[in-house]
């Protein structure tokens, strides 16, 4: 179960059932399964909160992902600043819905066991990202 919670008053999906249509055809392309997978959106003070809190990183940063999977069955948290998501839409002179959506599929793409930190994975985890987002045009 795919599930969107607000913690920023002033953002809703209109059409979250066209997204979370999205990421199970994601997780299914991938051979995997929904598990529980709870989005939270909010604003930088509170993602900022949650990377000091649990990762003991000092910085914004767009999308943080708590993975809870279990062999095939995809579940965890994921928080999405939407501040970081139209900051970074601007600064790639990119579409607000297309940029949300390239974070929520990077999200599941940790989720999945993808990583970023070096620069093969980035460059793979990249390269997925651009799949999806293709596969996803509307």
């Amino acid at each position: 179960m795919i599930k969107l919670f607000y913690e920023n008053s002033d953002f809703l999906i209109q059409d979250k059932s066209f997204f979370i249509k999205e990421i199970c055809i994601l997780l299914n392309n991938e051979g995997m399964y929904i598990g529980n997978i709870n989005y939270v959106f909010c604003n930088d003070n509170f993602i900022l909160d949650m990377n000091e809190k649990y990762l003991q990183k000092n910085f914004y940063t767009d999308v943080l992902s708590f993975n809870y999977s279990i062999d095939k069955w995809i579940s965890g948290d994921i928080f999405i600043s939407v501040d970081r998501v139209f900051e970074n839409s601007k600064r790639w002179n990119q579409s607000f819905l297309v940029e949300l959506k390239r974070v929520m599929i990077h999200a599941v793409l940790h989720l999945l066991g993808y990583d970023d930190q070096k620069k093969m994975d980035k460059k793979i985890m990249k390269k997925k990202e651009e799949f999806y987002l293709n596969l996803f045009k509307f």
